[in-house]
């Protein structure tokens, strides 16, 4: 089953960008995802093509029309289209490993880039749009968030990876964030590959990772591990 993406902005030129290379661009060569970018420019109104226009209430910038993109999230998909419809927001739901494997074992999404001060909330509602934050920052637009989410799903999808193990221990898989990795030369300007890595002993490489994993976890994202024992099952 091929993933299908469906995306709606006004920089449509900016698509697949990054996306286009790397295990994600030969992913789409080899048809494991596909991408639909839908120009929301194409369903402005009126006589000066708006997408856009001033608060209500009054306040600084703009807010995107919600009968315009009413009408561009119709064209991208169809009354049976069962993919989850996503607007990147910092005010949303920080996006986890958790959301994206779920996303990449679905059929697809249709994703709204927003710009300006934001969406019209009652499109929100009458879309039934589920707003998504990257993290607790504010970018010019939701392009580059779309992008973010986008990577993440499309290498959890069946033969995006070479080696699939990869997902298994990097950052975030079982609550941790992923162990020091080391690589050639043995030395480098004084400082040394771990003798363990280099022992042949598997059992305490695994022992020696699993304790960084910890150590590094309990330094950066003490929240992590908070979250990881809520999540144990009692005795």
């Amino acid at each position: 089953m091929t993933f299908q993406a469906s995306v709606l902005t006004i920089f449509p030129q900016m698509f697949p960008g990054p996306l286009g290379l790397s295990l994600s661009g030969r992913a789409l060569e080899a048809g494991i995802w596909s991408l639909d970018v839908r120009d929301i420019r194409d369903f402005a109104v009126g006589r000066h093509r708006s997408v856009d226009d001033t608060p209500a209430g009054g306040g600084a910038g703009m807010v995107m029309r919600a009968d315009v993109l009413a009408a561009a999230i119709d064209a991208a998909s169809s009354p049976d289209d069962h993919r989850p419809r996503l607007l990147m927001s910092p005010r949303g739901r920080r996006l986890n490993p958790e959301r994206v494997k779920c996303l990449a074992d679905g059929p697809g999404a249709v994703l709204v880039a927003g710009r300006f001060e934001g969406v019209d909330e009652r499109l929100i509602a009458a879309r039934d749009l589920e707003e998504v934050s990257i993290g607790d920052v504010i970018l010019s637009g939701g392009e580059i968030a779309v992008m973010a989410l986008l990577d993440a799903v499309i290498r959890l999808l069946p033969g995006v990876m070479g080696n699939p193990q990869s997902a298994e221990t990097e950052s975030f898989a079982g609550g941790l964030l992923e162990y020091p990795q080391y690589t050639r030369p043995q030395e480098f300007e004084g400082r040394s590959i771990p003798a363990v890595l280099t022992s042949g002993d598997h059992a305490k490489v695994a022992a020696w990772r699993r304790d960084q994993a910890m150590k590094l976890t309990a330094a950066r994202r003490p929240d992590l591990l908070v979250a990881r024992e809520s999540t144990k099952p009692a005795d």
